[in-house]
């Protein structure tokens, strides 16, 4: 078996892509963004975080996360998170997948995929691309003609907060488009 070793920093920002069981597309319906948002509140209470960016797609989320000085341990947030929307979502109602058999061995539901993708901010430029990526992403599978018509991302506060006043998408276009092996 594979035994995956994630990066562990204390501190600092990581880029994070999340995708449901066999991409099946749910997560911008009024009960999972609900179930999603007391989640990530509930785990906030228990293990802080900071949400630098943040975009829900149909069937992946992507987000960046500021972590405490001294604390390393998005895994466990994750993990948190994963459970308790499984747990909210079936319970007001929501389906899941049929499993495999390794993942009924296992007691996973069909939410979520296994694991999850992750990477190290290494600099501000670093940040800089994966928050343009995170924004770009719903023009870039087509959900909408304009990043803007988007409801469900944290570009509308880059907005207020004027970070995309000089901006044009057609150069962060072509970042975002040598960034698809983050998916």
């Amino acid at each position: 078996m594979t035994n995956y070793r994630r990066t562990q920093f204390e501190g600092g920002y990581y880029f994070f892509t999340v995708i449901t069981y066999k991409r099946r597309k749910f997560l911008t319906n009024d009960n999972a963004r609900s179930c999603l948002r007391q989640a990530i509140n509930e785990t906030k209470q228990k293990s802080d975080f900071e949400t630098i960016a943040f975009c829900l797609l149909p069937n992946h989320l992507h987000c960046i996360w500021k972590l405490p000085e001294g604390d390393s341990n998005y895994s466990l947030r994750w993990s948190r998170i994963k459970t308790y929307f499984t747990k909210l979502y079936l319970k007001s109602g929501g389906i899941e997948c049929q499993q495999s058999p390794s993942r009924d061995i296992k007691r996973e539901r069909g939410i979520w995929q296994r694991r999850f993708l992750e990477h190290k901010i290494r600099d501000e430029k670093d940040l800089q691309r994966h928050v343009d990526y995170i924004h770009y992403n719903p023009l870039k599978y087509e959900l909408v003609e304009q990043v803007e018509d988007w409801p469900w991302s944290t570009y509308h506060r880059y907005i207020r907060e004027n970070e995309y006043q000089r901006r044009g998408w057609d150069e962060i276009k072509k970042v975002c488009e040598q960034m698809d092996v983050l998916e």
